[in-house]
């Protein structure tokens, strides 16, 4: 069993790797995982952010209700 793990471990970590990733792949990965990135950031900030938003709105306009049109009508005349 000691062979089977030193072997699987040899073959899992190399010594050195040999690969080359191009300038053209290396900015197209960047380019997806920083999209992937902001698309997980700005999910986020609409499930957490918005749903708050309101609240804070209903929490600090109690004083002021909306004025509806005919309101406004009496009000000026």
């Amino acid at each position: 069993m000691k062979k089977v793990l030193c072997f699987a471990f040899l073959v899992l970590l190399p010594a050195t790797a040999e690969a080359y990733i191009g300038p053209g792949l290396g900015m197209g990965t960047i380019g997806v995982v920083l999209g992937i990135l902001a698309s997980i950031f700005l999910t986020l900030i609409a499930i957490i952010w918005y749903p708050l938003k309101r609240l804070f709105k209903l929490l600090f306009n109690k004083d002021k209700t909306p004025a509806t049109p005919d309101q406004k009508a009496i009000d000026s005349s």
